[in-house]
């Protein structure tokens, strides 16, 4: 099967660039998913701990040892479904990572930790973790800055609401943490199509784009939807866009690759420090 990609015109004349290879993957916990009809039929795998999970994991981690910066999404950080494996630990020890941070934003009891991740080659300047607005708690966003003042890359990682009402405030607050950040990347399960007003209303106020619409992520055995999403300011060059036809999950991951300025973005930021 050919991979769904996009290429993208290169900018002429950029001064010296460093190219970082991003990705965004909802990972479901380690669960495949083939059908839809599985989510009722095996709807127990989400509760309780499968051979299939570990196999899973094995397989995202060498898929993600070709990346610079990842963000996950649906990733459990120590319950009973997981065999108490933090998956985000694993996946960056697995994968080669140096630096990994994961942000939990629902805990049913021992059953089940609900997380976002970051896994990184390079040594981030700060982190914040913000709970996200909405109707349901239990979401929130990483936010990532490499570097630091006006020239810093500022990384965001969340999942977004089901519902278009709980969309709009976490967007709105997202619009607020963005502010005036100059190099920006935003990365996550938005659970809404780029033409979503929502969506629409986020790229308008901030300046962000969707280097390539139309790259189906969901549902991974069939896709006809795009969920996933890798967002960018102006100041990136975006060189590649696709997704990967890897099925350890509901949804298939989204891989960029962009150029920024190396004098600035990344000027005081180390690898593997």
């Amino acid at each position: 099967m050919p991979r769904a990609e996009a290429a993208v015109p290169r900018e002429t004349g950029l001064v010296e660039r460093l190219r970082l290879r991003l990705l965004s993957y909802n990972i479901q916990s380690g669960l495949s998913t083939r059908r839809y009809s599985d989510y009722v039929t095996r709807s127990w795998k989400h509760l309780l701990p499968v051979p299939s999970r570990m196999n899973n994991l094995d397989g995202i981690a060498s898929m993600l040892s070709d990346f610079d910066i990842v963000g996950l999404q649906e990733v459990d950080t120590g319950s009973l479904r997981s065999g108490f494996v933090d998956q985000a630990a694993y996946l960056a020890s697995r994968g080669g990572f140096p630096f990994v941070h994961d942000q939990t934003n629902r805990r049913i009891g021992m059953i089940s930790q609900h997380s976002n991740a970051l896994l990184s080659r390079f040594r981030p300047s700060a982190i914040d973790e913000h709970r996200l607005p909405g109707l349901i708690p239990g979401r929130g966003v990483l936010a990532v800055r490499y570097g630091s003042g006006e020239d810093a890359l500022h990384v965001f990682i969340l999942h977004m609401a089901l519902g278009r009402r709980g969309r709009v405030q976490q967007f709105d607050f997202l619009i607020r943490l963005i502010g005036a950040h100059r190099h920006v990347i935003v990365m996550g399960d938005l659970n809404c199509r780029v033409d979503s007003p929502e969506l629409l209303a986020l790229l308008a106020a901030t300046g962000l784009s969707e280097p390539a619409p139309d790259l189906h992520t969901f549902p991974s055995w069939s896709p006809k939807r795009q969920l996933d999403h890798i967002l960018v300011s102006p100041s990136i060059e975006v060189e590649h866009v696709e997704v990967l036809q890897h099925t350890f999950s509901d949804h298939r991951p989204l891989a960029m690759r962009v150029a920024l300025p190396r004098r600035s973005v990344f000027g005081a930021v180390s690898t593997y420090q």
